[in-house]
């Protein structure tokens, strides 16, 4: 098994847990805010990027056109809203393929810093979520770290010749 499956799988286990201990979690399908209003475009490690590859090369030739001309689009102003959202069905069409940082958005903690939406954050201030486990985002870099470069989505999309 490879090091990025083996985090997938340790971060599928964290989520599933956040959502069985809270029936009432807003992050969920059907919700894709913090897709629409990213601080920054997503970094990904090579390992991340050639997963995605294979999820994006299984779409219509077209669908991936569209995809990466959004994502070469330069955004000139925050917040972001990631290229590989589909604007209409507010879905992803590469879910099962999505970099890290889309799969602990909403679950994960950074020393200091919740990493999650505005929606949770009030619920955080309010202390609807003081029980709440979250994961450990430091260690998610850790492993991260040895997955080889990291670039911005968009600057894999611009040396990618589909």
């Amino acid at each position: 098994m490879t090091t990025l499956a083996q985090l997938h799988i340790n971060i599928d286990l964290r989520v599933q847990t956040i959502h069985g201990e809270r029936s009432d979690w807003l992050c969920g399908k059907g919700c894709d805010s913090c897709c629409r209003q990213l601080a920054e475009i997503p970094q990904l490690t090579l390992a991340e990027w050639e997963l995605l590859r294979e999820g994006l090369t299984a779409l219509p030739a077209k669908q991936v056109q569209e995809i990466r001309a959004t994502a070469l689009s330069t955004q000139r102003s925050r917040p972001f809203t990631c290229p590989l959202l589909n604007l209409s069905t507010g879905t992803c069409p590469v879910y099962a393929h999505r970099p890290v940082a889309c799969r602990t958005y909403g679950y994960y903690v950074q020393r200091d810093k919740g990493l999650f939406c505005h929606d949770i954050e009030s619920r955080v201030d309010d202390g609807v979520l003081q029980n709440v486990v979250w994961g450990n985002h430091d260690a998610i870099d850790h492993c991260l770290a040895k997955l080889g470069e990291v670039r911005t989505l968009n600057d894999w999309f611009e040396d990618w010749v589909a």
